[in-house]
């Protein structure tokens, strides 16, 4: 099987569903890329108490299990992949099936909502917390209050089509930093650390 995006080669694969999985990928990204009315930012989200909570980050960072932590303690499922952002820097429900991967293995096994009883939200939300951190064995969970420049910086790092349309973009990213908490740390265990996220809401 050849999978192709104009003249560029995606993937040659015996195995179908391999490329399957690519062309998901690649449209996801692509349509993340081309939105013109909403923003596409590379993150875990969770809505608690009115507000979302955005967990930047890329595959392999740990955003999923933290995602399932937060939702095991009461929150409600927006998106395991996406923040979606209007230009009010409101957070839209991209609800996907969350890609949960067995050991090292960099592939995740997309599994149902309805598989683990996950009802998503449904309303935009203003982004009342940003938690910028990434999985490391035996770390300890050391939060630090970001700037809103640092914030906007590390939304903008896992922003799809950050630089495609900067006076897009930019404002967007600046409303969510400057309206919502930011915090940074390394975290091990993702269970021990969500009574203290969610406490800077």
């Amino acid at each position: 099987h050849l999978l192709y995006c104009g003249s560029a080669l995606l993937s040659r694969t015996q195995d179908l569903p391999q490329l399957l999985a690519t062309l998901e990928q690649h449209s996801e990204l692509l349509t993340a890329f081309r939105a013109k009315e909403h923003l596409f930012v590379h993150a875990g989200v969770v809505a608690w108490e009115g507000k979302a909570i955005i967990i930047p980050g890329r595959s392999m960072s740990g955003k999923t299990t933290l995602v399932r932590a937060l939702l095991a303690a009461g929150a409600e499922y927006y998106s395991d992949e996406f923040a979606v952002l209007d230009a009010e820097g409101r957070v839209h429900p991209y609800p996907v099936p969350l890609s949960i991967r067995d050991g090292d293995n960099s592939v995740g096994c997309k599994i149902p909502l309805e598989t683990l009883s996950i009802q998503p939200g449904t309303e935009p939300l203003p982004v009342g917390l940003v938690v910028v951190t990434q999985y490391k064995p035996y770390a300890r969970w050391r939060p630090e209050t970001l700037t809103p420049s640092q914030a906007m910086l590390a939304l903008m790092n896992n922003t799809v089509a950050a630089r495609r349309e900067p006076t897009f973009t930019m404002p967007i990213l600046k409303q969510v930093a400057m309206g919502a908490t930011s915090i940074a740390s390394k975290r091990g265990g993702a269970k021990r650390i969500v009574p203290a996220i969610l406490q800077h809401l």
